[in-house]
């Protein structure tokens, strides 16, 4: 990736002491040079699906600084990549907003039409998120295939869904985002079916009840809508009593969250060798995994892997995977991973905690990992560490600093509060096990009647032994 992507054609971009760019400056279209990409056995997608395509990308910077901008289009280019298009080309407009009509400047519109023909380009993917209006005057005019940030993001995710429910939530995810855009993508999409609705002069065999294509596909997909949120709604059912299982066994929770990424399945990989998929690609891991694990002194928690965050992270998904997202928003710690390496980490972190904000997990206790701290610049590390309080370095490639991270979430997991003095029948054994692997045990000696123990249990666990022992 280029290491300026912002390369212009004439002088470069200098703002006014009134904070406003020059009109010549402010509507100009800029070259972005740098970005590439080589892809190899990509298999054939469906329609919409940006695989194996060649790609303009196109963006327009509105506010903040040229890094801002430079560090939007290189992200949108990994993105792409990931989703395995072919960069050919990638430009940049300065606007004070984007167009209402046309997203770039409606002037501009041709010139890129000539990028596209130049480049034999067959999609257009735009840094942003695209009204229904803006999609179909593009694609009016560069008659070739434009997508947003948005649908980008969606079909990375249909790529990398395994599991039922995740396959479940990217499309329900992709139909609501696609149903206000039906009419943009495509004239095929509003053929007329028969009927009425032509005012009868399709010819023989096309009059009669009938509906336009658009109305028979925003009809199925409605209906599919439906489905898909029943079928969630079951599956979160059985999501919340595998946790409420997990709660009430009185073992905490740890939640591994982070920038996609991060290095969050090398996190867990390392911590509990769950032998996680790691790939150096955006959005590797859709699917959450939970694992056991124990601190070094002895005490149980669980600690799961979640998907990966990004900026602008489409609404859309956000709810199509709230009830994934619930592994985070009802874990006891949150270890928000930050890539170290990144050159903008800290807005990585303010990007990972807009999304943690929207689903209520705000407040939760957080240790922020510094990762990746063998390939990054110390300056950068020791940056992070002064700025968050709360904040450790490690590699999890490496091992560095993962006996420190241990003893920090021992210290920070919520610890037993309650005092129990009694004895525990042999045939209750299982009582025995919770009160060593999730409490503080102060002395345990074998009876006649069974065990004698003298711990500091949950309250949950205790009102468990004093049921057992009052009732033998």
């Amino acid at each position: 990736m280029a290491s300026s992507i912002l390369k212009t054609s004439g002088d470069s971009f200098e703002e006014t002491t009134d904070g406003q760019l020059d009109l010549e400056e402010r509507r100009a279209l800029r070259r972005v040079e740098g970005l590439g990409t080589e892809l190899e056995d990509i298999t054939e997608v469906e329609y919409r699906q940006v695989r194996l395509e060649r790609v303009v990308l196109i963006g327009v910077w509105t506010q903040g600084s040229v890094d801002t901008a430079d560090r939007s289009m290189a992200e949108l280019a990994r993105l792409a990549e990931t989703a395995g298009c072919t960069i050919v080309d990638a430009l940049m407009q300065r606007r004070d907003a984007p167009d209402t009509a046309t997203y770039i400047g409606s002037g501009k519109v041709k010139e890129l039409r000539d990028i596209v023909v130049l480049h034999k380009a067959d999609t257009v993917i735009c840094d942003g998120e695209l009204t229904p209006s803006q999609l179909r005057k593009l694609e009016d005019t560069v008659k070739v295939k434009v997508v947003d940030r948005t649908w980008l993001i969606l079909d990375i995710f249909a790529q990398h869904a395994k599991s039922k429910e995740g396959k479940a939530q990217v499309s329900l995810a992709q139909m609501q985002y696609m149903i206000p855009r039906l009419r943009g993508w495509g004239e095929a999409l509003s053929r007329q079916a028969g009927g009425r609705a032509a005012g009868g002069t399709g010819g023989v065999g096309t009059r009669g009840p009938g509906e336009t294509k658009l109305e028979t596909d925003r009809r199925r997909i409605n209906s599919q809508i439906s489905k898909l949120k029943r079928e969630l709604k079951d599956m979160a059912k059985v999501r919340k009593t595998q946790r409420s299982a997990r709660h009430s066994s009185g073992v905490p929770q740890v939640a591994i969250a982070g920038y996609t990424n991060a290095g969050k399945s090398s996190l867990l990989n390392c911590l509990t060798g769950a032998g996680v998929l790691v790939e150096n690609a955006l959005f590797a891991t859709l699917d959450p995994t939970v694992r056991k694990a124990r601190t070094p002194s002895g005490r149980d928690y669980t600690i799961s892997d979640t998907v990966g965050f990004v900026r602008h992270l489409p609404h859309q998904l956000i709810e199509a995977f709230r009830s994934t997202l619930e592994e985070v928003s009802n874990s006891d710690i949150i270890l928000h991973v930050v890539d170290a390496t990144d050159a903008d980490p800290e807005g990585q972190l303010t990007a990972v905690r807009e999304v943690l904000a929207e689903i209520d997990a705000a407040n939760i206790p957080e240790v922020v990992v510094i990762n990746k701290i063998d390939e990054a610049d110390p300056i950068v590390v020791q940056r992070i560490l002064r700025r968050e309080k709360h904040s450790l370095a490690v590699s999890a490639h490496s091992g560095v600093g993962i006996d420190e991270l241990l003893a920090e979430i021992e210290r920070v997991l919520p610890g037993p509060n309650t005092p129990v003095d009694l004895v525990v029948p042999y045939d209750h054994g299982e009582l025995i096990h919770k009160v060593v692997s999730t409490g503080i045990v102060k002395s345990m000696e074998h009876e006649e009647t069974g065990t004698h123990i003298v711990a500091i249990v949950s309250e949950q666990l205790a009102n468990e032994l004093s049921r057992v022992t009052e009732n033998d």
